[in-house]
């Protein structure tokens, strides 16, 4: 039985989208190929991201895969082109020498991952590999069922993630296992993942959603902009500059609802000289 009431959120072709009680959750719809993406599932999980972004209702997002087999396979092979993933695979752009012009559309959406200040929950059945692996590990929290199994898959298929794929993993597991997620390819179970830090809890397949929706409900119980600028701090030293203008971003928007910064903009707007001496200058 499901542990909340989903509404239907938007209309799409590769993935779901809905909300209830404050939560988004995103779906890839895909059992067929395991829930591997190609640039459309791309594309509407990033529609469906800045939808719960910007929608004031929304506390956490769960990110998920249709079934219980498969979280996410990562890129759909069948749609790999010379340079990238085909948005149209049957006639694609090509160069003039006539190799296929694609791109890495997923690159963008972990940038949108890590930039929406509302955690992200990856709620995890069956596989997470490749691609999969990747969108669970910059997810902020991972639930995962005890049938799940996790791994990268990269050098065996003439693929790799030098970017948050490694670096992210990195910070989770240390550089040591790291290194062996990626150069040995291997595949790790539930209890494995959360003995080495990739998850944060295993249950019952039976119970994932439950208990995801568990988690989210005790997030949405706490201060939301304590949340966001924790997660902006998680990510600053991580992600250099991007990451330190993100935490400055924040912090000026709360900077914003203070007196004296309203000080500043009502003076301006009435053309007089702003008075700050009413404010404390803070040891």
């Amino acid at each position: 039985m499901a542990a909340i009431d989903w509404k239907e959120a938007g209309e799409f072709t590769d993935i779901k989208y809905h909300k209830a009680e404050g939560i988004a959750k995103i779906t890839i719809n895909r059992p067929e190929v395991r829930n591997a993406f190609r640039p459309l599932t791309v594309i509407e999980m990033s529609r469906a991201l800045d939808d719960a972004r910007e929608d004031a209702e929304i506390g956490v997002i769960i990110l998920t895969g249709e079934g219980p087999d498969a979280f996410c396979s990562g890129g759909d092979q069948r749609v790999r082109g010379d340079t990238g993933y085909l948005e149209d695979p049957e006639n694609p752009r090509r160069t003039p020498g006539g190799a296929s012009v694609g791109r890495f559309h997923v690159t963008d959406f972990h940038v949108q991952m890590r930039r929406c200040p509302k955690p992200i929950v990856a709620m995890v059945a069956g596989y997470a590999i490749g691609g999969g692996h990747v969108l669970h590990v910059l997810c902020d929290l991972t639930i995962a069922a005890e049938n799940a199994i996790f791994g990268q898959v990269g050098p065996r298929v003439g693929s790799f993630d030098g970017g948050y794929g490694a670096s992210v993993l990195t910070q989770l597991v240390g550089p040591k296992r790291a290194k062996e997620i990626w150069f040995l390819c291997r595949q790790y179970t539930a209890r494995e993942a959360l003995q080495m830090g990739l998850v944060n809890a295993v249950v019952p397949l039976e119970r994932l959603e439950e208990e995801t929706v568990r988690w989210c409900r005790e997030m949405l119980e706490k201060s939301p902009f304590a949340l966001r600028m924790l997660k902006a701090s998680f990510h600053a030293h991580e992600d250099g500059f991007a990451g330190i203008q993100q935490l400055a971003h924040d912090a000026n928007l709360l900077f914003y609802g203070t007196e004296e910064a309203q000080e500043g903009r009502d003076a301006f707007k009435e053309k007089r000289r702003p008075d700050f001496s009413k404010f404390p200058r803070r040891p």
